[in-house]
């Protein structure tokens, strides 16, 4: 049995060592499309942790992960029923109000450099954690898009403010085969303000703020991560 054991053992260990190499990520991209978006004087303003983050190329089988928590969580009654059926597109909004709970983020891309593609796990007291899962695409008008499922996507902005970025919405859009289709800013949901804000440390805040008009602040969250080591 232990000859059965050892034959058995060390080829599975190696080859699990194998499996599990890092996968390096390459240098910033030639093109840095998230610096041409800002614009290099507000681009050199940031942080250089946050620079070093948004200019680094994931190449084709590459990840990059963030672990942390969620710190601030709140929706109004209106926001909570948005991110109810925001479940027929992902559940890309808080579905609950905990806080204290695990979150991870992955970054992957695809091998031109044209998109990014995100998958955000928020985990729960109870059952299983909520996952979303956008794509980041550099196109459209604004240089920048995020689908989310069904056709749906947001154009975003880049800004910058002080020491933090925010990818910020300009327009709501739907997108079917090869029509676009802008959606009347009185049908959308409000403003959405995602953040990045550099805490030191290799730590950093995401923030998701959706705003309506009429409604005022319908969600808001906070989550805290660190960098992946190497990052």
């Amino acid at each position: 049995m232990a000859t059965a054991v050892q034959w058995w053992g060390e080829p599975i260990r190696r080859r699990c060592r194998d499996w599990h190499r890092p996968v390096a990520l390459t240098g910033a991209a030639g093109d840095a499309p998230f610096r041409r978006l800002l614009g290099e004087a507000r681009w050199m303003a940031l942080p250089e942790a946050t620079r070093r983050r948004f200019a680094r190329h994931v190449g084709p089988g590459a990840c990059v992960s963030y672990v942390g928590e969620v710190t601030e969580c709140r929706t109004s009654a209106m926001g909570w029923l948005l991110a109810q059926v925001g479940r027929l597109v992902g559940a890309p909004l808080p579905l609950g109000h905990e806080t204290g709970v695990a979150a991870s983020v992955s970054v992957t891309g695809d091998a031109m450099g044209c998109a990014q593609y995100w998958t955000r796990q928020y985990s729960r007291a109870h059952g299983f954690p909520q996952v979303v899962r956008s794509a980041k695409r550099f196109a459209g008008p604004t240089g920048l898009e995020e689908y989310l499922g069904l056709g749906i996507g947001i154009a975003l902005r880049l800004d910058a403010v002080d020491d933090t970025l925010l990818f910020v919405s300009d327009h709501y859009f739907l997108k079917l085969g090869g029509l676009r289709l802008r959606v009347p800013e009185r049908l959308a949901p409000g403003r959405m303000v995602v953040g990045h804000v550099e805490l030191g440390e290799g730590r950093f805040a995401f923030t998701l703020d959706l705003v309506h008009s009429v409604f005022g602040e319908l969600i808001h969250q906070l989550a805290v991560f660190a960098d992946c080591e190497g990052a």
